[in-house]
């Protein structure tokens, strides 16, 4: 099977494809105001494309693109035979020789660059399948795009599943000040040294100006729903669906993400008031605090 699956290593998968549309000022825009970047070298008349929209200008929509090769698809149905069925996108990694700008027509190809051997994992055993798209301007590279996935055959679970628990954040060095507040029931947020913008999670650098040094201010807790989706599925044991998860907007101006409580999941709506609330759940770890935003009583 595995030598089988080597024969399309190196095979195209896309060939000269081209872009729906031309890097383009609105889709700068529309990116940047979704992302909360507001670095200055992406707007006025020498403006350039955030560079991780790089995989934006290739999308092929709905329709798809002109100069896919059956490569692909042929590799996916030999996974699919051999009972391969699930697959789960596991990580990319992106590289930016030269800066998109606006009217740049991009052009594309793609090619099935590796596929591992035969992998057991705790989903299931299967292979890993990495492509690689090369995406030019004319005849210059503008960057390179790794994608990689696991192609698996799931496992059957015949083991008792673990006891309910509820997941614990990843605290690492960049962020560990913000769950020591949470744990005072202080919800801080970082200000860069250099340039005074407030930012939201918490980076090593500031996105603004560069600068790697800063503090903190304690937020007021005061904020609105800017959007929300009301989870239904997958369940999870430790949580009991459905439930409103919100991105507020903080009166401070950072955006956060966490769960909307005070009213019914089918109640919240964009612009609801809400003040956040700490929660201490108990579990074999020890008592986890974690913010989460309560609706404004009589204001809702």
């Amino acid at each position: 099977m595995y030598a089988r699956l080597k024969q399309y290593e190196g095979r195209a998968a896309a060939v000269a494809c081209v872009g729906k549309d031309p890097v383009n000022v609105p889709m700068i825009r529309h990116w940047c105001e979704a992302m909360g970047d507001t670095n200055p070298a992406y707007e006025g008349p020498d403006a350039v494309a955030p560079p991780t929209m790089l995989q934006a200008w290739t999308m092929g929509g709905l329709s798809g693109h002109e100069g896919r090769t059956p490569a692909f698809d042929e590799l996916m149905t030999l996974l699919d035979d051999a009972g391969c069925v699930s697959v789960v996108a596991t990580d990319s990694e992106q590289e930016y020789p030269r800066s998109l700008r606006p009217g740049d027509e991009v052009t594309f190809d793609t090619v099935i660059e590796s596929v591992s051997e035969r992998k057991t994992t705790k989903l299931g055993t299967g292979y890993f399948i990495t492509t690689r798209m090369d995406v030019r301007v004319g005849t210059e590279l503008a960057g390179t795009h790794r994608f990689r996935i696991l192609k698996y055959a799931p496992s059957r679970r015949t083991q008792r599943p673990p006891r309910a628990r509820r997941p614990h954040p990843v605290v690492n060095r960049d962020n560990t000040g913000f769950w020591e507040g949470v744990e005072r029931h202080r919800l801080l947020i970082q200000r860069c040294a250099g340039c005074g913008t407030l930012r939201h999670p918490w980076l090593p650098g500031c996105n603004t100006c560069g600068c790697p040094d800063w503090d903190t201010v304690e937020a007021s807790g005061v904020g609105t729903v800017h959007s929300y989706v009301v989870m239904h599925h997958p369940p999870f044991p430790a949580f009991d669906p459905p439930y409103a998860v919100g991105l507020i907007e903080l009166a401070e101006g950072v955006r956060m993400i966490s769960n909307v409580v005070g009213v019914p999941y089918d109640k919240v709506r964009i612009g609801l008031p809400v003040r956040v609330e700490f929660r201490t759940y108990e579990d074999e770890e020890g008592a986890l605090v974690l913010p989460v935003f309560r609706v404004t009583e009589g204001e809702a």
